[in-house]
């Protein structure tokens, strides 16, 4: 496909996604029925169509229209390009510039990218970080990888990895921790993932991860599993615990006896867990705003309702979860939000109603550390 091809083609796909279709979805449908498109076409595609999505109203500002059309020409103006060179009509090219769209001029102050409704919260969670952060989600994330000790080290990891073509960084406090600065792509076929030497894990839970009291003869509970991707790490650190995996959605589940055979690590899927647990992770349901710059369609599907549901399911969660721990044992509540509504103020509205267990450590990660936002809080039951 040309560039312009290219250009057309996401703008198709952003207007059914401003339509409601979510952005997997749109993708999906358009490969589906463009099969000539390689490759390289749809990672092109993709990268567009989120770009676009990342930065949706100060792109709409530049182009002069929310639609799949105006985002595109704001792209090409943001990225210093000349939309009269590729919206020309020809071949397979968006029809040519109306003389309202060539002579549109994008106001000096462009919109933050965040919507209206949200900013009091952004900025009360994030203070002074708040531009700052809401900047850095308009950028692409970067792609990290969790080194498996029991396979391996991580200077083993690199060397193997770079042998695939893919070149890594080692993060400065957490070296089991390898950012992938070029040829991420390869990794899906690389040995050392296939082989369980690494996984693929952002760097804000591995720490949140690193952090949480572990020791052998432990039993731990992954409540909200989702992929099994913590129950992964921890099994990692410390082979001899006990880990059981959990998740309301079963079928999330599905691919974790897989990896973790392919991991060498002992999990056990459990459906209606029961038994009191040494330490217990409830990663639970959010607004998933820490992780914006991955799936940036969501941050434009939120609304107050649907926030207003995740509180009070992340609620539920906590109270339900409050007594699988075992007296000394620990609670680790976790988010990838940025939002002090799902994070500080739901652990201490359940430390109000379960005055047995105590806050021992809180943070709050944001992607000005380099990694997703993230907040964990590990509590102890008394």
């Amino acid at each position: 496909m040309t560039p312009a091809a290219r250009i057309a083609a996401a703008a198709e796909i952003l207007d059914r996604i401003l339509e409601g279709t979510p952005a997997e979805a749109a993708l999906l449908r358009w490969s589906r029925a463009s099969r000539f498109a390689g490759s390289g076409d749809r990672a092109a595609l993709r990268d567009l169509v989120f770009g676009a999505l990342r930065r949706r109203d100060s792109l709409a500002a530049l182009g002069g229209a929310l639609t799949g059309r105006g985002l595109m020409i704001g792209h090409l103006r943001a990225e210093s390009g000349d939309p009269a060179a590729i919206f020309t009509g020809e071949r397979h090219a968006p029809a040519a510039l109306t003389d309202h769209e060539a002579a549109h001029v994008a106001p000096a102050d462009l919109p933050d990218d965040l919507p209206d409704w949200l900013r009091p919260r952004w900025n009360e969670a994030l203070g002074s970080d708040a531009a700052p952060v809401a900047r850095v989600m308009t950028e692409r994330a970067p792609v990290w990888l969790r080194v498996n000790p029991q396979r391996g080290t991580p200077d083993a990891a690199m060397a193997a990895l770079a042998e695939a073509g893919i070149e890594t960084a080692p993060h400065p406090d957490l070296p089991t921790a390898l950012r992938i600065t070029r040829n991420e792509r390869k990794l899906a076929q690389s040995a050392p993932y296939k082989d369980g030497l690494v996984e693929l894990q952002d760097l804000s839970p591995q720490i949140a991860c690193a952090m949480l009291p572990l020791k052998a003869g432990d039993t731990v509970l992954d409540f909200c599993a989702g992929g099994g991707g913590k129950s992964l790490a921890l099994a990692a650190r410390e082979p001899d615990a006990r880990y059981l995996a959990h998740d309301a959605s079963p079928a999330r589940l599905g691919d974790l006896p897989a990896r973790a055979a392919r991991a060498h690590a002992r999990i056990r899927v459990v459906e209606a867990p029961r038994d009191p647990v040494d330490l217990l992770v409830a990663d639970v349901p959010c607004s998933g705003s820490g992780t914006w710059r991955r799936g940036p369609d969501a941050k434009w599907r939120l609304d107050e309702d649907g926030l207003q549901g995740l509180l009070a399911l992340q609620a539920e969660i906590l109270d339900r979860v409050a007594g699988l721990v075992k007296p000394g044992g620990h609670l680790a509540y976790m988010t990838c939000s940025l939002l002090r509504d799902e994070n500080d103020a739901q652990v201490e509205a359940f430390l109000a109603r379960h005055p047995r267990f105590t806050l021992q450590t809180r943070r709050l990660m944001t992607p000005l550390d380099a990694g997703d936002g993230f907040f964990v809080a590990l509590m102890r039951c008394g």
